[in-house]
């Protein structure tokens, strides 16, 4: 499903770039050739989350024992140094028709194409931003928030141009890319930010650390006496638990490991992609 995802956005990736380098052809607006420029990143980085995708689902192997998930990661800082490196790009172009703007004309043909690109782009980015929550998918959650703050980006341009074209203030075009930069510029800096948190073994969000306890408090039953000590870290469409679990010093191999098997299972029905790994100790390690 998450490959499916991938080259659905690589595909409308493609026909988006399509409209709205013709948009820019049409009217030679740098405002709209900032946009255009950002759709270039749009399919780069679509490629990106494919490739790593289909590399992340690799199953564990001799030298990857906890599997190939942290890829989706790579992909996703790759997109937000071509994201930053789009947004420089945008401000050279822009800055010289700052000090020499110039008026602009087939706006109306080409502002209706960006508007059909931007609606193909709004549809592409709430699928994969459900496909990426649904499948716990960095790459494809990346790649989501980035055509959606395409879309934005979009309407605003389109909005701008539409006001420059009504007053004759042609200024507006080039204040606008380099608006477009800015916003480019920021999330760019966002998507480094978020996908380093996954290489670097961030924890889970307080929400899911929350739901896990609260399953393991409703699970643990007789014969448990205590948990601590729990740690979270996610890689990818994965993530990764491990708690220590008091029980009586009388229980039983056989029961410890009973009581280990319904907590994993309790815990990975309710939460797809956990892994679940349990320290059983004495209730001599007691710290309530």
């Amino acid at each position: 499903m998450a490959e499916r995802a991938a080259w659905t956005s690589l595909l409308v990736a493609l026909v988006v770039l399509g409209l709205k380098a013709l948009a820019y052809r049409l009217t030679g607006s740098v405002a709209l050739l900032s946009d255009a420029l950002e759709s270039t990143v749009n399919v780069a980085a679509a490629l990106l989350a494919l490739l790593a995708i289909r590399f992340a689902h690799r199953p564990p192997d001799a030298t990857h024992p906890f599997g190939h998930t942290k890829a989706e990661y790579l992909s996703a800082v790759l997109e937000g140094v071509l994201v930053v490196l789009a947004a420089f790009f945008i401000a050279k172009e822009a800055l010289p028709r700052l000090l020499s703007p110039i008026p602009l004309e087939g706006l109306g043909p080409g502002l209706f194409v960006s508007l059909l690109a931007s609606g193909l782009n709004g549809l592409l980015a709430f699928h994969l931003l459900a496909q990426g929550k649904r499948l716990r998918s960095p790459a494809l959650t990346a790649d989501g928030y980035h055509v959606l703050s395409d879309v934005l980006t979009s309407l605003g341009v389109l909005l701008g141009v539409g006001l420059a074209w009504a007053t004759g203030l042609w200024v507006l075009d080039p204040l606008l890319a380099l608006l477009v930069a800015g916003n480019i510029l920021l999330m760019g800096f966002r998507l480094v930010r978020e996908s380093l948190g996954g290489l670097l073994d961030e924890g889970l969000s307080p929400e899911e650390v929350a739901r896990i306890q609260a399953i393991l408090a409703r699970e643990l039953g007789e014969g448990a006496l205590e948990v601590h000590d729990l740690k979270t870290r996610k890689a990818g469409h994965r993530a990764f638990l491990e708690f220590h679990l008091v029980v009586p010093g009388s229980l039983s191999v056989a029961e410890a490991h009973a009581l280990c098997d319904r907590l994993e299972r309790a815990l990975e029905a309710e939460m797809p992609g956990l892994s679940v790994t349990i320290h059983v100790e004495p209730e001599s390690e007691r710290q309530a």
